[in-house]
């Protein structure tokens, strides 16, 4: 397992200033970024200000006892931040009831630092599988293939662009059409970063209303509106030390821009309702079907916010302007989608069809058409008509072929090609993996060749 512990943020709360000096020193040795506070008053106030991954917390002290600040943790929605009790109390009840009041661990004094070092990493590693979990449960993913598909040159060259991109660590924003695979495109930058160990975490700017964009961005503070009945952390803050991806960015309001600015700018955000700046390290990636320069001419968008976004922009394609990729998704997406005991495959025709389409919806829409197909075809081969398009782009017949008799004379290679081609297909009832395979070239230059011989099945 991969250990992401290191420069963790780490609280040690203790009223024994000596011993939180020298554990404070040592994990510092260790790798990790540590605070010290000396009274549970001081550490709810260091909570409120940063975000820890882990509070060493020992229960007795001057002022404000461990058991009020564990209870704080717990009821003011600090979820991610996991307690270990330090305590010289040997008490089994006492340990039981702080493990119940929501701690990690309880470790009684005195204690082995190596074996105090293996709790905290563990008690991260439980953070990391909590923030897989929230953001399961709170963001909406697509469970996408981290391989794009396409051979076209259009597609390649965006991609050679697009890991240059994941090698540094700047905004990046993508412009594109509805249905070109932009968030693909973001979680694909987000995988072959060095933040890939990190959560990637989407939100989408056009769903939800202003003050519900910013309390799930930002978070909310207890009591901050009407149903603010716990502190709520922010998208911002689940997404640290990762990739927040913002899609449909160009839809935010001119009241959320300048509070996003900010957050590009320094990192420092505001909860709703917070007076505290708090700080989160994140790569945003921005994602739009709009022109946001001159959405900027038309005062909808903030030109600084725009230079701020789009340190490195990354223009997808339309499907219409890489054709040649659109068979070989129509059949990534056929034995994806096919049931596995009765896999489908395209006809010619229907092939034919679908090269022809304008796809205004690019790869989502093949995608649908292709599922749609699956459902509706009822032989092993996509029929024209399954595909269920516009009249407008209505089969267009190619004339029918016989089989070529080998004539007394000699042939081309082009046409001795076409005739062997279309014996093979024939004989393997049109199995076009079967005869690739005879025939020792790849399923696409088989496919190639029968629409450059206007071969038909009959």
């Amino acid at each position: 397992m991969i250990d992401n512990s290191k420069n963790s943020k780490i609280l040690v709360c203790d009223d024994d200033e000596t011993l939180c000096y020298l554990l404070k020193e040592q994990l510092l040795e260790e790798g990790f970024s540590v605070d010290a506070v000396y009274d549970g008053k001081y550490a709810i106030e260091a909570i409120k200000a940063k975000n820890y991954d882990v509070l060493l917390l020992d229960l007795n002290m001057r002022e404000v006892q461990g058991e009020e600040v564990l209870k704080f943790v717990r009821d003011s929605g600090y979820e991610l931040l996991e307690v270990i009790v330090l305590s010289a109390q040997s008490d089994i009840k006492k340990a039981i009831q702080c493990i119940k009041n929501g701690a990690y661990d309880y470790i009684t004094k005195p204690y082995e630092f190596d074996e105090l070092v293996l709790t905290v990493k563990r008690a991260i590693e439980h953070r990391d599988l909590i923030v897989e979990k929230n953001l399961y449960k709170k963001v909406a993913q697509k469970n996408h293939s981290e391989k794009i598909i396409g051979e076209s040159k259009a597609l390649q060259r965006v991609l050679t662009l697009t890991n240059k991109a994941a090698q540094s660590d700047s905004n990046v924003l993508i412009e594109g059409e509805t249905g070109t695979g932009k968030e693909l495109f973001a979680e694909y930058i987000h995988k072959q970063s060095a933040r890939k160990d990190k959560p990637f975490v989407v939100i989408n700017c056009a769903s939800l209303p202003d003050q519900l964009i910013e309390s799930e961005l930002f978070g909310h503070e207890k009591g901050a509106f009407t149903d603010a009945k716990s502190t709520k952390q922010g998208l911002v803050e689940i997404a640290h030390g990762g990739t927040l991806f913002l899609d449909e960015i160009g839809e935010l309001s001119l009241t959320l821009q300048p509070k996003l600015l900010r957050f590009l700018e320094n990192g420092e955000y505001r909860r709703i309702g917070g007076i505290t700046n708090l700080n989160s390290n994140v790569r945003v990636i921005g994602a739009t079907n709009r022109n946001l320069l001159e959405e900027a001419d038309v005062k909808n968008f903030r030109r600084d916010l725009l230079f701020r976004l789009n340190v490195i922009t990354l223009t997808i394609p339309p499907l219409r302007e890489r054709k040649e990729d659109i068979i070989i998704l129509a059949d990534y997406f056929l034995s994806s989608k096919s049931p596995i005991r009765s896999p489908k495959k395209l006809s010619i025709e229907a092939a034919q069809i679908l090269e022809d389409y304008n796809f205004t919806g690019n790869v989502r829409e093949l995608e649908h058409i292709i599922e749609r197909a699956i459902i509706f075809a009822e032989g092993d081969y996509i029929k024209p008509e399954d595909l269920n398009l516009p009249n407008t782009y209505a089969y267009k017949e190619v004339g029918r072929m016989g089989n070529v008799d080998i004539p007394s004379e000699i042939l081309s290679m082009e046409d001795l090609e076409r005739w062997h081609i279309g014996k093979v297909l024939d004989a393997n009832r049109w199995d076009r993996t079967v005869t690739a395979n005879q025939l020792g070239i790849s399923p696409k230059t088989l496919y190639t060749k029968i629409k450059k011989y206007e071969l038909k099945q009959d």
